[in-house]
């Protein structure tokens, strides 16, 4: 009987020595399958080009301008001058233009601001054709000679 417990012993060990080593080369063959992700994620910069744009606004009018935007990033748009006078308020907008010729502005997209030397308006923008628009908001009773810059990807 002592044989037969012996034996059991041993059936069992073998068993949980099999066990122990099928675990452990499963441990080390996950482990040396290494990581799909990066130890430090890094994002491109874009560069950015800063356009300028010059016209006048007729009473009542509007003016727009196009440009191409490369990548998706910010577009930036700044009315650097406009007058007479000086502190005339003007809209400004961004839009899409169409065949008709004209600037779809896009929803959100528009502020009515006074000349100033940093961006008024921003907004995210990804590859495609925009435009600018500057138009008069009712105020205006000469016409205004404005300067625009934008800048984007």
């Amino acid at each position: 009987m002592r044989c037969d417990l012996v034996r059991g012993s041993r059936r069992a060990r073998a068993r949980l020595f099999v066990r122990v080593i099928g675990l452990a080369l499963s441990a080390f063959a996950i482990a040396s399958c290494g990581s799909n992700t990066p130890a430090s994620a890094t994002t491109p910069t874009v560069p950015r080009t800063t356009e300028t744009f010059s016209g006048t606004v007729q009473v009542g009018g509007s003016a727009f301008h196009s440009f191409r935007v490369g990548a998706t990033g910010n577009t930036d748009v700044t009315l650097t001058a406009a007058s007479p006078p000086p502190t005339i308020v003007m809209g400004l907008a961004l839009g899409t233009p169409d065949d008709a010729g004209n600037c779809n502005r896009l929803a959100g997209a528009t502020v009515n601001v006074a000349a100033g030397s940093s961006a008024q308006l921003g907004s995210l923008t990804s590859t495609a054709t925009l435009c600018v628009q500057i138009r008069d908001v009712g105020n205006q009773t000469l016409p205004v000679s404005y300067t625009v810059s934008v800048t984007h990807p």
